[in-house]
């Protein structure tokens, strides 16, 4: 008799370590990685429940369900090769300047 595999494989687990005034901590895998606001301005003015809320559904990709934000991680590595698809309006509305948000290296475009 075979055993069913449990739960999800570790490899595309994902967690929230910290989040500060100027940013936050992601642990994926091995490796720590930060999300200044400044370059990633989604998840300034988040709940921290939404923050928490991530999910890694393939090792490439993360994405907040509460905040329809999708990241590539490679976008966090190398942010300067991805500019931004959308940014938060200047009067600091939650609704994105150009299409839906998105962000950057989700390998969708823009879409609106």
């Amino acid at each position: 008799m075979k055993s069913a595999a449990r739960g999800r494989p570790t490899s595309v687990e994902v967690e929230v370590t910290n989040i500060s005034a100027h940013g936050i901590w992601l642990l994926l895998d091995d490796r720590e990685l930060f999300l200044a606001f400044k370059s990633f301005p989604w998840f300034k003015a988040a709940t921290i429940g939404q923050v928490l809320n991530v999910e890694r559904p393939a090792p490439h990709h993360l994405h907040w369900p509460e905040l329809d934000v999708d990241l590539a991680v490679e976008s966090i590595e190398h942010p300067e090769k991805y500019p931004l698809v959308s940014a938060v309006r200047p009067d600091k509305s939650r609704q994105p300047t150009r299409g839906k948000r998105r962000a950057r290296g989700d390998g969708g475009g823009r879409r609106g």
